[in-house]
Parts: C-alpha cells; sequence; structure tokens
C-alpha cells in the first residue's frame, strides 16, 4: 500500500467504523429476516439474510484492510436503531437509513485516500455503487406501482 504513515491512523479509524457499521447491518438483517410475518414472508426473509451476508462479507473485507495496515480491529458494532415495528416498510426505511450511513462512510473513506491509495480508492468506490444499488432496489420496493413516471409519448 502506497499509503504515508501519517495517513494510516485516520484511514484505520474510519475502516474500524464501517466494520462495526456493517455488522450492526448484519444483527439488523438477520433480526428483520427473523420478524418477518405474513404472506411474503419467504421472498422478504430471503432477501433479508443475503442482506446479513453481504454485510459480513463488507465487514470481512474492511477488518482485512485494517489488518494489513497494521491497525488494530475494533470490537464494537455499530449503533443498532430499533423501532419495534415490523411491518414490511418500516423494516425497508430503516434499512435505507442504515444503508445511506454506510455510504457516506465509504465516501468519507474516498475522500481521504483519494490519490493516496488505489486499493483503497477502488474498495471504497465499489462499496459506493453496491450501497448505491441497494439503496435503489430498496427504494424500488417502497414505490407504489402507480407512482412510476410514464413518458408523454407512451
Amino acid at each position: 500500500m502506497a499509503l504515508a504513515d501519517s495517513d494510516k491512523e485516520p484511514v484505520i479509524s474510519i475502516l474500524n467504523h464501517i466494520m462495526e457499521t456493517e455488522l450492526a447491518g448484519v444483527i439488523r438483517y438477520t433480526h428483520y429476516a427473523l420478524m418477518v410475518a405474513g404472506y411474503s414472508r419467504i421472498p422478504i426473509t430471503k432477501w433479508l439474510r443475503q442482506q446479513a451476508d453481504e454485510g459480513l462479507r463488507h465487514a470481512q473485507e474492511a477488518g482485512e484492510l485494517v489488518t494489513q495496515l497494521g491497525g488494530r480491529l475494533s470490537l464494537k458494532v455499530g449503533p443498532l436503531l430499533e423501532t419495534y415495528s415490523h411491518d414490511i416498510g418500516s423494516i425497508l426505511r430503516e434499512s435505507l437509513a442504515h444503508e445511506d450511513f454506510g455510504r457516506r462512510l465509504y465516501e468519507e473513506l474516498l475522500r481521504r485516500v483519494n490519490g493516496r491509495s488505489v486499493l483503497l480508492e477502488e474498495y471504497a468506490r465499489r462499496l459506493i455503487v453496491e450501497e448505491e444499488t441497494h439503496a435503489g432496489s430498496v427504494e424500488k420496493m417502497l414505490r407504489r406501482p402507480e407512482a412510476a413516471i410514464v413518458p408523454e409519448n407512451a
């Protein structure tokens, strides 16, 4: 890694914060998957478990980068929002808030490493894309079909 020693401590701090946030997502999505009830439980539970698996992969990846930089891994887990409302809309809105927070951490990392480490730049960019894609999917799930934008010539 081409990162200067003076840049490592703040980058390690951001990466640890990312890891904590992603681990909170693992807990959050696992909790949601267990709490979902109703007719559409099976596909939604499957999707939530996939999100938990993705969060664990992201946490592990951030942890690997922390140790590559010679840092000490955090044992903390990020904040766990619990509204005790387990209808699908509430779960998805909470998911959006969590993913937005995570995306902002990746953007902060990108600003910190831009021009200093290609590895960390590409890592941050890739995860920003994943978070934005995920948010777009969740927003579509929350959207009512009649709210679709119809072209004028349709």
